[in-house]
């Protein structure tokens, strides 16, 4: 006898009867709820990520400070994440919850209140996300301290000038460990990001741990894989002030190949040059080694360095920042040498450097000579090549052929040269170093023969050298490095301070009255 076919049946009768039976109407209702419900969400989160808005400035200095050029959709970092970057790695930032660290620079809003962001980081919203990267002031704005008698020096900030603070290689080579560094998971990001607060909702929390953090991680990572080749071989940091204009750009924008690189193109570090007044400069020269005519390419093709794609470029911003440099003068010298001796350095400037150079006039500088924006053949002029070397026929090619193909933009004039631009000498005491890699101190040292000049002194130090002419740049072995502070050793590669020997074998009363003159610049 089967005892357990009752038992089954049993239990049978029972689950029949307990099951729960739901009319198909309501199945139906059930049904659309559930995908209404899913519709709102899916469009919420597709309206959240179609949002782009741009922050706009109503004055053109705010604009040039802090305004988007259009860098930040493929080059940027998510606002979110760049305050918890502190947070997350705090032997970088020296225990500052800023990024000082790096020599970013930072002022108060119209209400006193310091800003969320340093001078030359610009914002944008893109795909609903608030988005943050480089724009012209990044490079282009700088400090002066004066010291007075025994009070401590006052800072000026000025934007045109070199940024000689920003340390973009420590900056760039800080991004690319991090992109590699378990720290940027979106478990210890997100608890980052909301500990510094507001904290994040359901929706951007699902946003950034799928999306937003993988994304950022893995072009940190493609960046890491392209440009540490490079770090690697140029085998010292550039230092404040100095970017490599071209390399970076090479690997990067180009896609070239680290290994297509020949090797004395790879040390391309220079100064970063002062862009005041680029009205009168719209027919010469540009670049440090003159490699193009065009104030419209060079500008775009400084964007792109910034981060700029053909795709994300804001024309209509780069523009407005153009415009302003037209008639943008740099603050008058606050030098002040004795009047006699000006009158003798003008006259002999006038003879020996005026036909390269412009001159500084009664109302201003002059931008007359008939060298002046013209390439000066490196035969003759003899300083360090590295700069010059790094800007090379094949990436010149890639640049015509490419970049900004098909559109109005599309770059038509660049050429390969074989030397440097006489550059114009306007806000010349703003400007040091000197030359075109930063290499010699002071205008006095540039008046002395290469063996006389120094062979390594501190850069970053922003305090005027009232007699001498620049900034205050002691040997290296003479004071403890301070934070910010850098070796600059002459001997490294790229760096040397031969050449531009004019004026190097006038007397001492010569040297000292042209010293006077080029102070008024």
């Amino acid at each position: 006898m089967n005892r357990e076919a009752p038992v089954t049946a049993v239990q049978d009768s029972l689950h029949r009867r307990g099951r729960l039976r739901i009319p198909l109407y309501l199945l139906l209702v059930l049904v659309f709820l559930i995908g209404i419900v899913g519709a709102v969400l899916a469009a919420i989160l597709l309206w959240q990520v179609s949002q782009h808005r741009t922050p706009r400035y109503a004055e053109a200095v705010e604009h040039f400070k802090y305004g988007s050029i259009g860098a930040e959709p493929f080059s940027g970092i998510p606002y979110r994440i760049w305050r918890a970057l502190p947070k997350l790695f705090p032997e970088h930032f020296q225990g500052r919850d800023d990024y000082t660290a790096f020599g970013f620079l930072y002022e108060n809003d119209v209400n006193g209140r310091p800003r969320d962001v340093p001078i030359g980081i610009a914002r944008r919203v893109y795909r609903g996300i608030e988005v943050v990267w480089f724009n012209c002031a990044t490079c282009h704005t700088g400090t002066i301290s004066v010291a007075a008698g025994n009070q401590h020096a006052s800072r000026r900030v000025i934007p045109g000038m070199p940024s000689n603070n920003l340390d973009l290689h420590r900056f760039l080579a800080f991004l690319l460990e991090a992109g590699a560094d378990e720290r940027l998971s979106p478990d210890r990001l997100i608890t980052a990001i909301n500990e510094i607060g507001p904290k994040l909702g359901p929706i951007e929390k699902a946003l950034y741990r799928w999306y937003i953090i993988p994304t950022l991680r893995e072009g940190l990572v493609l960046r890491r894989s392209r440009l540490m080749p490079l770090l690697a071989a140029q085998k010292s940091s550039w230092g404040p002030g100095r970017v490599d204009t071209f390399n970076p750009y090479k690997l990067i924008q180009a896609k070239m190949s680290f290994g297509s690189l020949e090797p004395k193109e790879i040390v391309g570090m220079a100064d970063f040059p002062a862009i005041f007044q680029q009205g009168p400069r719209a027919t010469m020269h540009l670049h440090w080694d003159g490699n193009n005519t065009s104030l419209a390419e060079r500008n775009l093709s400084a964007a792109m360095g910034a981060g700029v794609t053909a795709d994300s470029a804001d024309h209509e911003a780069i523009e407005r920042v153009a415009k302003w440099l037209l008639d943008l003068r740099p603050p008058p010298s606050p030098h002040q040498p004795e009047s006699a001796a000006v009158a003798r350095g003008q006259d002999i400037y006038m003879k020996a450097c005026a036909a390269c150079h412009g001159y500084q006039g009664a109302h201003g500088y002059e931008f007359k000579g008939e060298r002046i924006g013209q390439v000066e053949p490196n035969a003759g002029l003899r300083v360090d090549p590295s700069r010059l070397d790094s800007y090379t026929e094949p990436f010149r090619a890639i640049q015509l052929s490419e970049f900004f193909k098909g559109t109005k933009y599309q770059f038509k004039e660049f050429r390969k040269t074989d030397g440097y631009a006489n550059v114009p000498l306007d806000g010349l005491w703003l400007r040091a170093p000197y030359l075109h890699n930063g290499a010699v101190p002071t205008l006095a040292d540039l008046l002395e023969p290469p063996e006389k000049r120094p062979k390594d002194f501190i850069r970053g130090i922003d305090t005027l050298d009232p007699h001498r002419g620049g900034f205050v740049a002691p040997p290296c072995n003479s004071v403890t490095l301070s934070a910010g502070a850098f070796c600059f050793d002459t001997n490294r590669p790229g760096n040397g301070n031969d050449g531009h020997l004019y004026g190097t074998d006038f007397s001492a009363t010569e040297k000292s009255d042209l010293l006077a003159y080029l102070l008024t610049f």
